[in-house]
């Protein structure tokens, strides 16, 4: 019943406290695979890598793959066996990304401190789901397909803006009020208290939250297909790209794709206008001229001002 692997305690996806905009980038993504990836950016304690490994274990049963700084190409997209080369075999050596793709999700905490080849080869592959190898004189392509989260604290450093952009959403932790604070400091001592018991009621209960959103992301995303996009919503979409001087076009392709998300997470069809005004921070945030180089990633009111009028909100 725990959220427990090889005896390292998970806090439950359904208990951790606030943070709902990282939670929904979670699962927009899962919902809609071609959204193409969740940035979390936030300072360091702000319960990034605990949301993901959650998240995963929910979703996926098992841990995500996550990707160590130091990792090499080899590493990452696999090549050949050097021994079996030797002998005059060709024999594959996977690397981290089919191993992804075999669990569903690949983690990279402090993305924007890994090299930056390494973070476009990743961002490629999920882009187009082909991953190619060439080693030694020898070639293959695999079709390949996974989640991908990227984890960055800014004060250490910034990404690229071609590879900000590359990513579908990005998200910022919030720094919480003391009443979340106390309740996320219940909630640890509770699991720490119960998860080693064989039998806990806490658990049990988390347990059975977690199949209930398992179940519900496991509907929407069969639904998201069928779920309709009115031209209403890709124009506002595509206004809102041009109202906050959105650096190309992959902005507003994203927000439909998190408004169609969305909606079909609540079971509703077609979209409406205001399920992209939820995910418009997530789209464009660090798609604005300021923020990819290196500005603030917050979405504040001024920013709220540039497109309320487009949705008739007050």
């Amino acid at each position: 019943m725990s959220q427990v692997t090889e005896n390292v305690p998970i806090l439950p996806y359904s208990r951790v406290v606030a943070q709902d905009d990282l939670k929904l980038a979670l699962e927009l993504n899962h919902v809609v695979p071609r959204i193409g990836g969740v940035l979390m950016a936030g300072v360091r304690g702000t319960a990034k890598s605990t949301l993901v490994r959650a998240f995963a274990l929910m979703v996926h049963t098992e841990l995500p793959v996550t990707l160590p700084i130091n990792a090499t190409d080899d590493r990452v997209v696999g090549g050949w066996q050097l021994e079996a080369l030797m002998r005059g075999e060709a024999r594959p050596q996977p690397g981290l990304l089919e191993e992804a793709a075999e669990k569903g999700l690949l983690y990279v905490d402090e993305v924007n401190l890994l090299d930056d080849h390494l973070v476009n080869i990743i961002l490629d592959v999920v882009s187009t789901g082909v991953l190619s190898v060439q080693r030694e004189g020898l070639a293959t392509a695999k079709h390949l397909s996974f989640g991908l989260v990227g984890t960055m604290n800014p004060e250490e450093g910034w990404l690229r803006p071609q590879l900000l952009d590359r990513f579908g959403l990005m998200v910022a932790a919030r720094h919480l009020d003391a009443e979340n604070r106390h309740r996320t400091v219940k909630t640890v001592l509770a699991f720490e208290e119960e998860w080693a018991k064989p039998e806990s009621a806490w658990l049990r209960e988390a347990a059975r939250d977690n199949e209930v959103a398992r179940e519900r992301l496991r509907t929407a995303r069969e639904r998201a297909p069928y779920t309709r996009v009115p031209d209403e919503v890709s124009q506002l979409a595509a206004e809102v790209a041009q109202r906050v001087d959105a650096v190309g076009q992959r902005g507003e392709i994203v927000a439909t794709m998190a408004s169609q998300a969305l909606a079909a997470l609540e079971n509703v069809n077609p979209v409406e206008p205001r399920h992209l005004l939820r995910v418009v921070p997530m789209a464009f945030r660090h798609r604005r001229p300021e923020t990819a180089h290196g500005g603030t990633f917050d979405w504040g009111p001024e920013d709220e001002a540039r497109v309320k009028d487009l949705f008739d909100i007050g």
